[in-house]
This record gives structure tokens, C-alpha cells and sequence, in this order.
């Protein structure tokens, strides 16, 4: 494979030079360019370098897929080459940018905005959450849950899942146009203890009720206030003014009107997820398993976090992320057997390539280097994902944590449930390497895709 600054180099040349990059960002397997002409990016020779797993045109962002780990290493390199910071828009395209958005739909915006606030969290999550899984397994092995080895690690492990509120509501006030920092208070006006203290008509505040989804709701409030006041306030008294009054305004209205609405619709997705798995058994597995795979392709799967969260605040366990995890093993499976039906040598490459982090519960590699390009394994990786969630499902196979799905999530399921996580598991690989074997696929005649 090229090194990271000579694909780089040969990245920035195929859409079109300095000129045409916007921004650059990434995510964990995806470079992400804005660019301000589409008209100059050359995607055949894109796709034909090596190193490149596939691409994902936007209305006005490139993403290229490189695999978790390399995909940094290359984000570094155009971030050299460009003279551009990662998710820094240069100043002379801000003009172009906005007419863009202007053209984005609500909900596209909407999706966009959930994605920048959950996935730079998602190396802090996936870590802790290891961390938390490998010291339960220690623990069922013989070691002493009193012992300060085992204090130390729930800290590291636990940590992030006491404070994430705090995470989530920095990032969506940036996200928002507001100040970081008051962000992270709108994380503080959820979590708070000391809110137990309080009464609002008979009854008492519950800290962390609303969980994600009401410090969304503040932050987004926060944000917005914020920006209101600004605008009446004068520029000596602002940075004493604007947040006294911005603070107290949202913390009034969170605790009378947010927080419960929070609540209630935190409430009202933890009982359909729940009535739905209980109610619909194999059959919810085998429909949410097999749609999941478009919605990572989509991007959507972003927006669950506070799902598979408050599920855990609330149920103590989250039995909808082993039958998700599904969609990525059938995925796998699906490859496999495309890997050994296939006479296309790239197509190989491409598959070894991304193989391994699929086994890990990173899809998107095989997703766009290799399913979805060739049209019907894509739609077999969903029916062996199907079966997958099926047996997750009837096997009532929870999670204690979130994390990454595949082998790793092992780590993190439920006392008691690793074997039969393990057979569903096995079952998604089974059913998407035959089904896909069974049905066949185009086989490329060229190098390429």
C-alpha cells in the first residue's frame, strides 16, 4: 500500500487540486474533503488508487474510504499539503459553503449536526468501553471487585459514561453557534446531583432524566439564547452579561419545561425499543438487523447513541446493540464470499484490505469498497445480517456498555450471554457467506470496480 503522503498527494490531485478543498476532516474510517467544485474531482481515478476502499459523494462533501488508522495518517498529509486545519474552512470559500447549506434539506442538516456531535466522542466511548468489558471478565476470572486494581480501571472504564452528558453538550453548542463552555453547563443542569434537592409542583427533579436527549434539547436552547442576547448586549459588558443571563434563563426552563420533555421522550424510545423486542422477538431482530447496514451507509446510525445510552441509564443493559452489531458480520460473510468467487485482483486486495477491521466491527470499508459497489452482496450482507439479529434476539443477548460491534463487543456483553452473542454472531457470518454464494454477483472484468 502507498504511504500516507504519496496517496495524499496523488488524493489532492484527483479532485482537483489545493484550490478546490474547502475542508478537510475525518471520521474513523473516512477522509472527508469539502469541495467547492465537483466539477473538477476525477472520480474514476479516485476509485483506481491504491489505498482508496471507495468514495461517497455528497452534495458538497468527498468522503474517502481508507480504513480506521491510515485514514488518519492521510488526513495529516493533505492537512500538510493543503495548508488547511482538520475541520478548518478556509475563509475565502465561506461564502460558497453557506449557499450550499442553504440547499441542504432540514433533515440532511439535522443528520449532519448529529454526526459532528457523537463521532469525534466515539474513540473516548469505544476505549472506556473496553476498558469496562475487559475488567468485568477479569472479575468473573477471580479478581477481587474490591481491589484497588479494579477501582482504578471502573474509573478509567466508567469514567466517560458518568460525564458524557457533559462531552455532548460541548459539542453541540459548537455545533449550534454557541460557547463550548456553556454547552458543557447544559450537560451540568442534567446531571447534577445536587437537582435532587429540588421540588417543582410536588415533584422531585431526577438527575440524568432526559439523558442525551434532553441535554440536546438544552444545549440547543442555550445556543440559541445565547446568540439572542448577544445581539442587545454591549460589547464592554458582553463576556460578564451574555452568559449570566443565558445561564439563568436555561436553567429555569430546563427544570420547568426541558428536562421533562427530555424525559418524556427518552421514555417513550426505551419502551418502544423494549415492547418492540419483547412483543416481536426474532422477528424485530430480524428486521432491525437487516435494515441497519443502509443506515450506516447513510449515516444515520450516528444518531443512536443516545438511544443505545438512555436504553443502559435506563434498562441497565442494551439489548438493541448486539442485534445492530449484526449488520456488520453479515457484511463479512458476505465478502468472504466474494473473495473466493471473484477472479478480480484489486477486488482481492480490497477485501483482505478491509476483512480484518470488518472482524473488528468497523464496516464501512466493505460497505463502500466492496458490497455495495457490486449491488446484490450488499443486499445479501443485509439478509445474513438478518438472521444475525434473529438469534440476538430470541437468545435476549444484552450489552452492559457501547462500543464497537463484531468480535470486540464480546468484551462488553452481559455476564452470562457471551457464548450465545457468539452464536448469533457466527450465524450472521454463516448466512451471509452462503446467501451470498447461493445468489452470485457481477464479477468485475477490469482491475477496478
Amino acid at each position: 500500500m502507498k504511504n500516507a503522503k504519496e496517496l495524499a498527494r496523488q488524493i489532492i490531485i484527483a479532485v482537483g487540486g489545493n484550490d478546490n478543498i474547502g475542508a478537510v476532516a475525518h471520521c474513523m474510517t473516512r477522509l472527508r474533503l469539502t469541495i467547492n467544485d465537483n466539477q473538477q474531482v476525477n472520480q474514476s481515478t479516485l476509485k483506481s488508487l491504491e489505498g482508496v476502499l471507495g468514495i461517497i459523494d455528497g452534495e458538497n462533501q468527498l468522503q474517502i474510504v481508507l480504513g480506521p488508522g491510515f485514514v488518519n495518517k492521510v488526513a495529516t498529509e493533505v492537512n500538510i499539503l493543503t495548508g488547511t486545519a482538520l475541520d478548518e474552512v478556509k475563509e475565502e470559500k465561506d461564502l460558497k459553503a453557506a449557499i450550499r447549506e442553504k440547499n441542504r434539506t432540514p433533515f440532511k442538516l439535522f443528520l449532519r449536526k448529529l454526526a459532528n456531535i457523537f463521532v469525534p466522542l466515539i474513540p473516548a466511548i469505544v476505549g472506556s468501553g473496553m476498558i469496562a468489558g475487559l475488567t468485568n471478565i477479569a472479575i468473573q476470572n477471580g479478581l477481587d471487585p474490591k481491589s484497588s486494581l479494579v477501582t482504578i480501571l471502573n474509573v478509567m472504564g466508567w469514567g466517560i459514561f458518568s460525564y458524557l452528558g457533559i462531552f455532548v453538550g460541548i459539542n453541540a453548542a459548537k455545533e449550534f453557534g454557541g460557547t463550548p463552555a456553556l454547552g458543557g453547563l447544559a450537560g451540568v443542569l442534567i446531571l447534577n446531583p445536587a437537582i435532587a434537592t429540588i421540588q417543582i409542583n410536588q415533584t422531585t427533579l431526577v438527575p440524568g432524566r432526559g439523558g442525551l436527549i434532553g441535554i440536546l434539547l438544552v444545549a440547543f436552547f442555550m445556543s440559541i439564547t445565547e446568540k439572542r442576547i448577544r445581539k442587545f448586549v454591549p460589547n464592554a459588558v458582553d463576556i460578564i452579561v451574555t452568559p449570566t443571563i443565558t445561564l439563568l434563563l436555561t436553567g429555569f426552563v430546563t427544570y420547568y419545561l426541558l428536562q421533562p420533555i427530555g424525559g418524556f421522550l427518552s421514555d417513550q424510545i426505551v419502551t418502544f425499543f423494549k415492547t418492540a423486542l419483547q412483543s416481536g422477538g426474532v422477528i424485530a431482530g430480524f428486521i432491525l438487523a437487516g435494515a441497519f447496514l443502509p443506515i450506516v451507509m447513510t449515516g444515520l446510525h450516528q444518531g443512536l447513541v443516545p438511544i443505545h445510552m438512555e436504553l443502559l441509564n435506563t434498562l441497565k443493559e442494551n439489548p438493541l446493540l448486539p442485534i445492530l452489531a449484526m449488520a456488520g458480520a453479515g457484511q463479512v460473510g458476505a465478502a468472504m464470499a466474494v473473495y473466493l468467487k471473484t477472479n478480480n485482483r484489486k477486488l482481492k486486495e480490497i477485501i483482505k484490505g478491509a476483512l480484518p477491521v470488518g472482524f473488528l466491527g468497523i464496516g464501512e470499508p466493505l460497505i463502500f469498497g466492496v458490497t455495495l459497489p457490486l449491488g446484490r452482496p450488499f443486499i445479501t450482507a443485509c439478509i445474513g445480517s438478518a438472521f444475525g439479529g434473529a438469534v440476538q434476539a430470541n437468545l435476549h443477548v444484552s450489552s452492559v456498555a457501547i462500543g464497537v460491534s463484531g468480535l470486540p463487543l464480546t468484551f462488553l456483553i452481559k455476564p452470562g450471554s457471551v457464548f450465545y452473542y457468539l452464536i448469533g454472531l457466527f450465524t450472521a457470518y454463516a448466512a451471509g457467506f452462503f446467501v451470498t454464494w447461493l445468489i452470485g454477483f457481477d464479477d468485475p472484468v477490469n482491475e477496478g470496480l
